[in-house]
């Protein structure tokens, strides 16, 4: 697994892999203009391609809230199915985690999965994040209908 910058010549890429049944699910829709306003052009998120074995398998991104007072990172990630159970989100996410914790000084992570969502709950539950609480009807789902998310969060000195 390698993580390096999302670039312009990964946009389709990603709009196919956003568009996988299983992924779509979580993420909505999303096409090529989407993607380079909201996963490269926003000044307040950065995103990297997550590559295995020399292609795309996923995107992780994370923002950071730099008030002083409310100081943490949050993140978000996509994986193709074929890489589930493989070790492979995970690794992303250990990663960047590790970077906001050693490298821009976060004390605490936050990610907010589809309350739905059981593999990935599980995925950052193994990696020590912690359920904080159900965010009711936080987002919309493909049909239009507003579904609960689950905010969980992580301090630095829990990451497994």
């Amino acid at each position: 697994m390698e993580l390096r910058p999302l670039g312009a010549d990964d946009v389709d890429a990603v709009v196919a892999l956003l568009g996988i049944p299983e992924v779509e699910r979580w993420w909505n829709r999303w096409d090529a203009d989407r993607v380079r306003r909201e996963l490269l052009d926003d000044d307040e998120a950065t995103y990297f391609a997550i590559d295995h074995d020399g292609r795309l398998v996923g995107v992780i991104g994370f923002y950071e809230e730099d008030d002083p007072d409310y100081r943490h990172a949050g993140m978000d990630i996509a994986v193709h199915p074929d890489m589930f159970g493989t070790g492979v989100a995970l690794d992303a996410l250990r990663t960047v985690s590790r970077m906001l914790i050693e490298e821009r000084d976060h004390h605490r992570l936050i990610i907010d999965p589809n309350a739905a969502n059981a593999r990935a709950i599980a995925a950052y539950r193994k990696l020590g994040f912690r359920d904080v609480g159900v965010m009711r009807r936080y987002e919309r789902n493909l049909e239009g209908e507003w579904t609960d998310s689950l905010l969980m969060d992580l301090l630095a000195g829990e990451l497994r």
